[in-house]
């Protein structure tokens, strides 16, 4: 049996349907067909517009968490450029609070010119021969700064230049072995020798037993042999050596300048110290 085309047949369907409808129509029984339609279908439209709902909420959720995400990401970048900017003013505070200490140092010792620097680096070597503790800045001779110089901050002595380059110099501390000055008491005016000791500590010598030394005690440059200019605070007494049978007293002085933590420091330029150095202190007994 020959099939017939599937063109011609899907219209004989259609016609065939369009009259059934025609019929259904003019005898009042399509309404009632488009109801059990209706009724049919609605569950599934129900469950469609459910899924349909359902599916929207989850774009929605998606496009929720991107831009959840992305905000996040916005706020950590944020976070992080706050907190380098909070690191930032809290070392331009820092700084501002240890440039007007030294400001208020200038002010109250106004008899000297001073020249501001900044400490670069602090270097401990030991060698077979020598035990070094000093300090190099970044000021030299074509800022001025001369060998010998005084170097303070405002809490005290640091040291002095022991040698100068174009545009950095050696700052030889107060608490290096090598380094002497002399020094008094601030209250009793008992002088003495400060030299720099391994650790950190200094060694006031050549006290005279006379003299009154008290556990304390400020420590202050006498002005004496003219290297140092008088009355720099050097440290305060914490421990005092007497004994009767020695020529002199010893006191540890602990200084009051932090040179494990310096980063500005100030350098006398107007001072002349003399070119004779101090003379070493005789040799005595250790207590």
């Amino acid at each position: 049996m020959k099939r017939l085309p599937a063109r011609p047949l899907s219209l004989l369907v259609l016609i065939a349907l369009t009259i059934v409808g025609m019929i259904l129509n003019e005898t009042g029984q399509l309404e009632s067909l488009k109801g059990l339609t209706l009724r049919l279908t609605t569950p599934l439209q129900v469950r469609l517009a459910t899924l349909t709902s359902g599916l929207s909420d989850l774009t929605q959720a998606a496009q929720d968490l991107r831009e959840l995400r992305q905000r996040n990401e916005e706020l950590e970048a944020e976070n992080a450029r706050l907190t380098i900017e909070n690191v930032r003013l809290a070392e331009d505070r820092a700084e501002n609070e240890r440039l007007r200490a030294l400001l208020n140092f200038t002010q109250v010792n106004p008899d000297y010119d001073y020249k501001g620097a900044e400490v670069r680096a602090r270097v401990i070597g030991r060698d077979p021969s020598n035990f070094q503790c000093y300090l190099i800045v970044n000021v030299g001779s074509e800022q001025g700064i001369a060998h010998r110089m005084p170097v303070v901050t405002d809490r005290g002595l640091v040291g002095r230049i022991s040698e100068v380059g174009p545009n950095w110099s050696k700052v030889l501390l107060i608490i290096d072995p090598s380094s002497l000055v002399n020094a008094l008491i601030q209250t009793t005016r008992a002088t003495g020798l400060v030299r720099g000791q391994i650790g950190g500590d200094l060694l006031m010598d050549m006290i005279p037993q006379k003299d009154t030394v008290n556990k304390g005690d400020i420590v202050l440059t006498s002005g004496m042999g003219s290297n140092f200019p008088k009355g720099l605070v050097i440290g305060q007494v914490v421990e005092v050596h007497q004994r009767d049978i020695e020529m002199f007293q010893r006191a540890i002085v602990r200084p009051t300048v932090d040179f494990d933590h310096l980063e500005d420091v100030l350098i006398i330029t107007n001072f002349q110290p003399l070119s004779v150095e101090t003379p070493e202190p005789a040799a005595t007994a250790e207590p």
